[in-house]
């Protein structure tokens, strides 16, 4: 074999880009790099960002006296070689249990324990980053945000169990085991409880973003016109709106349509506040800022996004580059709020969202090969490319609606008026 060095793993579209020319079996992939085996007892683990290599090299020679550490043998600008574990991970050892073993209970306690002596500020695991060794030693790996994120609590590894249904038998062992670490946890989630209802946001006016209270210790993510977004868990964020129709217009059509791929997890809605997925990945608007050229990829699944919101009945057939988030399940679209209200036939803002990033003409190239008649049909009056343009269009087609309404409304009335004189006859 090759030296690993000539490995090189860069950030693609919807996984990472290997390229291997020295053919060590790749045994793990996640957000920040891939793992190659090397021999029986080493891998390598080679990063997207040298920043990254350098953090966890770090990590794992602060904590080099910790049992449960990989221990490591070399370090490099973009690359950690250390210890290699051809063993389970936790989450596969305890895939078929009812209820978490005592031993286990204690070495996740003594891990958590001897993280937070040492000083790291992410004291957690995920059950995929913890391997289970003969007579079920630990050993925990993935340590590049050992000093930089601040997990007081195992926020992820209660995720993992609650998902496995084990969340319950940890937390009542370590109840009896470590009272004040339960005691302790218990309170830091009580005091990071958000009540959705009482967090102000109130509209910004025309043209404007909501105001939010700068008091709120919640990580804000993101605002708009509608609503701002505040990160709640791992998994989990809640957009609150500056106003209840606002909400309701949304709700109705994340619930609506809550089986199209393009469309974030629901977990729970109120009056004011749709608490939903936290979608992990760029948007479509900055990853196009640093391509070339636009993929076959991106243009298939924006097409995707934009003949299923046709044939679901939407009256706002557009898909923003902002509004869309590239994650490891394909693109999800946020931001639904006039997707039943706006008329609007054309992907308006997508089209001048293209324009902008140099990548409209070679999208509908793309749109004509793949859908002919869909490109036949955007194409057959000019797509309008500026701003003033584009209100145009939309006023007329707001003209259009209200035309056809009145006729509607007049063709009622004629058959009203028709029943009544035939009526009289009678």
């Amino acid at each position: 074999m090759g030296n690993f060095k000539s490995i090189k793993v860069t950030k693609g579209l919807k996984t990472l880009e290997i390229d291997n020319p020295a053919n060590y079996p790749l045994v793990g992939m996640g957000a920040k790099g891939a793992v190659f085996k090397l021999s029986e007892d080493k891998c390598v683990k080679i990063y997207i960002d040298p920043l990254e290599a350098e953090m966890e090299a770090k990590a794992l020679t602060v904590g080099k006296h910790l049992s449960f550490l990989p221990k490591v043998y070399e370090t490099g600008s973009n690359y950690v070689v250390m210890e290699y574990f051809n063993a389970p991970t936790l989450k596969e050892y305890l895939k078929n249990c009812t209820y978490l073993p005592e031993s286990i209970a204690r070495k996740l306690l003594n891990i958590l324990f001897n993280l937070k002596k040492a000083k790291f500020t992410t004291v957690d695991a995920p059950l995929s980053h913890i391997f289970v060794l003969d007579n079920e030693e630990l050993k925990v790996v993935d340590h590049v945000n050992a000093f930089t994120k601040m997990y007081p609590v195992p926020l992820k590894l209660l995720r993992d169990l609650e998902i496995i249904l084990l969340k319950d038998s940890f937390l009542a062992q370590v109840k009896k085991l470590a009272p004040r670490a339960y005691e302790a946890w218990g309170k830091y989630f009580y005091k990071n409880r958000l009540d959705y209802k009482n967090i102000p946001v109130t509209s910004g006016g025309s043209g404007e973003s909501v105001r939010v209270d700068s008091s709120v210790t919640q990580q804000l993510i993101g605002k708009g016109h509608q609503g701002a977004v505040y990160r709640v868990a791992e998994d989990k964020c809640v957009k609150i709106y500056g106003k209840q129709e606002h909400a309701n217009q949304e709700k109705k059509v994340l619930l609506t349509y809550k089986n199209l791929s393009f469309i974030p997890k629901v977990f729970e809605t109120g009056p004011n506040y749709v608490v939903m997925e936290y979608l992990l990945g760029p948007d479509l608007n900055t990853f196009l800022k640093h391509q070339s050229k636009l993929s076959e990829d991106v243009t298939r699944q924006l097409l995707d996004i934009l003949t299923n919101q046709k044939k679901s009945g939407f009256k706002q057939i557009d898909a923003p580059l902002r509004h869309i988030i590239i994650t490891n399940n394909g693109f999800k679209m946020v931001d639904h709020v006039y997707a039943f209200t706006n008329e609007q036939k054309r992907p308006l803002e997508l089209f001048q969202n293209l324009r902008e990033r140099g990548f409209l003409e070679s999208f509908l190239e793309q749109v004509k090969e793949m859908d002919p008649d869909l490109h036949a049909e955007w194409t057959s009056t000019p797509i309008p490319l500026g701003k003033e343009e584009i209100v145009e269009e939309e006023q007329v087609s707001k003209k259009i609606k209200k035309m056809d309404e009145h006729r509607k409304r007049n063709k009622n009335r004629k058959k009203e008026d028709g029943r009544k004189g035939h009526d009289r006859r009678k």
